[in-house]
C-alpha cells in the first residue's frame, strides 16, 4: 500500500510545487512507483510537468466531486515510474460545491483509495491556503512535508500550520504524521539564510530533513520547460538536493537499497 504525502504550507512562494514535483521525479527515478497529484486550482503542478491545464478534462476534481475513477484521469509521465493526477481551474469551485456533500473532508481519501495499491508513493502537492481542499488532503495523508523558505517571516504561520495539523489529528485522521520540515530557497551568502536554518533546526529538530534545498536557476526554470529539474539538468544543485531528499525520505520509510 502506498504511502500519501501531502505537501503543504499555507504561505505561498515558499517551493511547494517546485517540492512536490522534483521529490516526486527523484523517487520515480529510483524506481519507486510514484503518483503525484495536483490539488492546487493554479494546477502549476500540472503545467510544470509539461500538461495543459485547459486540456484537462479529467482531474483530482472529477474524483472528488463526481466520483471520477482516478484511473481514468491519469496521466503517464515520460519517467516511466512517474504518474499524474492532474488539476485545472474548476478545482477552485470544488469547495462551495462540496460544502453541503456528507463526509466532505473524506473525498480525497475515497479518490485516492481506489488506486493507493498501485504506488509506493502518493505525492499531494496543496494549494496555499487552509481551505477544504487542503483539509482534504491531510485527511487523505499519512503524512504531511512542510516547506520552509530561508528568509524573513520564515515561522509565521508555522505555528497556524502545526495547529491546524493537530486539529485534523484530533477529528479527521489520528494517523498523520509531519514527514518533516523542508528548508527551501536557501542562499548560502546570505547570514540571513544560515540564522533561519540555525532557528528552524533549534526549534525543530528532529522535524527538520538533513537536506537544505538552494536557490537555483536550473530548479527556477524546469517548469518552463515542463520537466523536473532532475530531467531538466540532473547534475544541477537542484536535482541533486531533490534526489538526497528522495533518498532520506526512502531511508526514514526502511524502503533505501
Amino acid at each position: 500500500m502506498g504511502k500519501i504525502i501531502a505537501i503543504a504550507n499555507q504561505k505561498g512562494g515558499v517551493g511547494k510545487t517546485t517540492s512536490a514535483i522534483n521529490l516526486a521525479a527523484s523517487l520515480a527515478v529510483l524506481e519507486k512507483r510514484t503518483l503525484l497529484v495536483d490539488a492546487d486550482p493554479q494546477a502549476n503542478s500540472t503545467s510544470g510537468l509539461g500538461l495543459n491545464p485547459k486540456d484537462i478534462t479529467q482531474g483530482i476534481y472529477e474524483c472528488m466531486v463526481d466520483g471520477v475513477n482516478p484511473k481514468d484521469a491519469l496521466v503517464k509521465n515520460d519517467l516511466k515510474y512517474l504518474d499524474v493526477l492532474p488539476s485545472h481551474i474548476d478545482l477552485v469551485g470544488a469547495e462551495v460545491e462540496m460544502v453541503s456533500i456528507e463526509r466532505r473532508e473524506e473525498k480525497m481519501r475515497d479518490a485516492l483509495g481506489r488506486v493507493r495499491d498501485e504506488y509506493d508513493f502518493i505525492i499531494i502537492d496543496c494549494s496555499p491556503s487552509l481551505g477544504l481542499i487542503t483539509i482534504n488532503a491531510l485527511t487523505a495523508a499519512d503524512s504531511v512535508i512542510i516547506p520552509v523558505q530561508c528568509e524573513y517571516f520564515a515561522l509565521e504561520g508555522l505555528g497556524k500550520l502545526l495547529n491546524t495539523i493537530k486539529i485534523i489529528q484530533t477529528r479527521l485522521n489520528p494517523k498523520l504524521e509531519i514527514e518533516g520540515i523542508l528548508l527551501t530557497l536557501y542562499d548560502s551568502r546570505t547570514s540571513l539564510g544560515n540564522q533561519v536554518v540555525e532557528e528552524v533546526r533549534t526549534h525543530f529538530q528532529k522535524m527538520t530533513f538533513k537536506t537544505i534545498i538552494p536557490r537555483n536557476v536550473k530548479l527556477s526554470e524546469s517548469p518552463s520547460f515542463g520537466l523536473p529539474a532532475i530531467v531538466h539538468d540532473a547534475e544541477s544543485k537542484g536535482a541533486i538536493s531533490y534526489l538526497n531528499l528522495a533518498h532520506e525520505v526512502l531511508d526514514k520509510n526502511g524502503l533505501s537499497k
